[in-house]
């Protein structure tokens, strides 16, 4: 799938942070639209989404200024309290458009000179690992979250063709761990996984968040239904892993191998 790319100068680019994000002050998007195009996307129901009128995975508008927008926003916010950010909440902060127009960095450089109270960064991308310079400089103000659904490298391609395979997300969080970054691994949404899944992240993170469409997708899973999704889990024979019992099979094979106060449950696993 490819995506058409668009220049925009938005007017403000820190959102305050409500719903699912409500104990973030603000949340943060370099862009809007993903050219990952992920099937389970819960913004594929949500206005920026269905006001556009193209298909979600189509089209990326490239935020132009953002730096000095977030400069200016930062310098406010900071005034008024406790700045907390979650980058990012309806796109990928590390889509392939970030290797040509490096937003991402340059607003991480921004945050670099005026550190928020807490940065957490969001993605599925092993491109992160760009910025691990900045990342180290935040020291404990910053949160890398790595999106590893599933192991199985089949499964991703039937639900995320367009989205880096499982191998270089592994690696890239071994390399931030390795490196002192503070990171985590969100299985979100849960996706049919191999029991050999929880030991894969042993050593790379002490961190783990399950969340799935029912928790996570902002709507109790109805969003979720209006994809059409299920029938997928069906044509596959996966029914057992569509249905709000069905995180629990990965969270207790996670309790297996991590302590409890390192796994986490949907919205507990984002907090700052």
């Amino acid at each position: 799938m490819k995506s058409q790319f668009f220049h925009k100068y938005p007017k403000s680019l820190l959102n305050k942070g409500t719903g699912f994000l409500a104990s973030y002050s603000h949340s943060l998007n370099p862009y809007a639209g993903c050219s990952f195009g992920c099937s389970y996307c819960y913004v594929r129901q949500m206005p920026v989404s269905l006001f556009r009128g193209e298909e979600w995975g189509t089209w990326v508008d490239i935020k132009k200024g953002a730096a000095d927008l977030l400069r200016k926003e930062l310098a406010k916010a900071k005034q008024k309290g406790k700045v907390t950010i979650f980058m990012s909440s309806s796109t990928d902060p590390y889509q392939p458009i970030e290797y040509q127009e490096e937003v991402t960095r340059s607003l991480l450089e921004v945050m670099v000179e005026a550190p928020p109270d807490f940065l957490l960064v969001q993605t599925r991308s092993p491109l992160v690992y760009r910025d691990i310079d900045l990342f180290l400089r935040l020291q404990d103000r910053v949160r890398v979250s790595m999106t590893i659904e599933t192991d199985r490298e089949e499964i991703r391609k039937h639900f995320t063709p367009g989205a880096p395979p499982i191998a270089g997300r592994l690696k890239t969080l071994q390399r931030l761990a390795d490196a002192g970054v503070p990171t985590q691994v969100a299985i979100a949404p849960v996706l049919p996984s191999s029991e050999a899944f929880p030991a894969q992240l042993v050593g790379r993170v002490r961190r783990v968040c399950v969340d799935d469409y029912f928790m996570g997708d902002g709507s109790g899973g109805k969003r979720t239904r209006k994809l059409g999704l299920y029938s997928l889990y069906e044509k596959l024979g996966l029914e057992e892993w569509v249905n709000p019992a069905a995180w629990r099979i990965v969270y207790d094979r996670l309790q297996e191998v991590f302590p409890d106060d390192q796994v986490y449950v949907s919205q507990a696993g984002f907090v700052p």
